[in-house]
């Protein structure tokens, strides 16, 4: 029995799934646009009001919303493998992979096998197979019990896999071997718990930076902006402290730490190069903000 209130039977032309409203008209989404044809066929430059107020047009706008979300949510989840560096069995990978929303986050990743060899994913077949291409160029066909889908800071052959990227124009929609990566330098005081190299950034309004800190996908906490990342499973918290007056009041940035799960701030030789290449990566993207010294240029 048909559920009241489902959507009519959608009639389909090539990319587009047309749905009958009122009036004759039938509507469609193209990408997030809603688009409308009248009964002979021709499509409209807009929506007529009848046909835009309709029950159809209530279940494409749902549609469209979810498709969204939907989107949105693998994106993030596919990112949060790849800051986690966590194994993602290979049965997830091919019963997903059909799903657009799920590709084209996963489509040219680095991914590290059983045996260590990097590629970039290419695809999956009917097979279960996952095909990279390695860096010979050679498409090769893996069946793992499951793959890593390392951060940038994790991967040995990461200078060669841009440049190999760059050669294939190949784009990255969860942004992987472009990503930023810092590692911890030599001769830094490893019993230290905080770093103050980017301390004392001048923000003219409290807002102003933690305005930058959200752009960039960051939450800020108690005065803090924060991040959190995985080592070896374990999930580590930076925090870099942008102020926490009023948000129309001047502030000061200042030290850069990471606390474990207990809250307690880790000796800087304890964070691990996810951590760290992640906690720096969030502190530069914030200080590059600041008031610009005189002589000194800023983003």
């Amino acid at each position: 029995m048909p559920q009241k209130n489902a959507p009519p039977v959608a009639e389909s032309t090539g990319e587009r799934v047309w749905i009958p409203a009122a009036d004759g008209y039938e509507l469609a989404l193209d990408g997030s646009t809603l688009v409308c044809r009248n009964a002979k066929g021709r499509e409209l430059k807009s929506v007529p009001k009848k046909a835009r107020d309709s029950e159809a047009a209530e279940h494409l706008y749902a549609l469209r919303d979810w498709l969204v979300r939907h989107e949105t949510d693998c994106r993030a989840t596919v990112e949060s493998w790849m800051l986690g560096s966590f194994p993602v069995p290979r049965n997830v990978l091919v019963e997903i992979w059909p799903d657009p929303a799920w590709r084209v986050p996963l489509e040219n990743l680095a991914v590290v096998g059983a045996d260590g060899s990097a590629g970039l994913l290419r695809d999956v077949d009917a097979k279960g197979r996952l095909g990279i291409v390695d860096l010979d160029a050679e498409t090769r066909w893996l069946e793992p019990d499951s793959v890593l889908i390392p951060h940038p800071v994790l991967l040995d052959d990461l200078d060669d896999l841009r440049e190999f990227a760059v050669e294939l124009g190949v784009r990255q929609t969860v942004p992987q071997l472009a990503r930023e990566v810092h590692r911890r330098p030599a001769g830094l005081d490893g019993t230290a718990r905080r770093l103050d190299s980017y301390g004392g950034g001048e923000f003219k309004e409290l807002r102003h930076a933690t305005a930058r800190a959200t752009r960039f996908g960051f939450q800020v906490r108690g005065g803090y902006a924060v991040c959190r990342a995985y080592d070896a499973g374990v999930p580590v918290q930076a925090r870099y402290w942008v102020g926490s007056d009023t948000p129309d009041a001047p502030a000061w940035t200042g030290d850069l730490i990471w606390v474990d799960a207990d809250e307690r701030a880790l000796p800087l030789s304890d964070v691990g190069p996810v951590a760290w290449s992640e906690g720096v990566r969030l502190a530069e993207l914030i200080y590059a903000g600041r008031v610009a010294e005189e002589g000194e240029e800023t983003p």
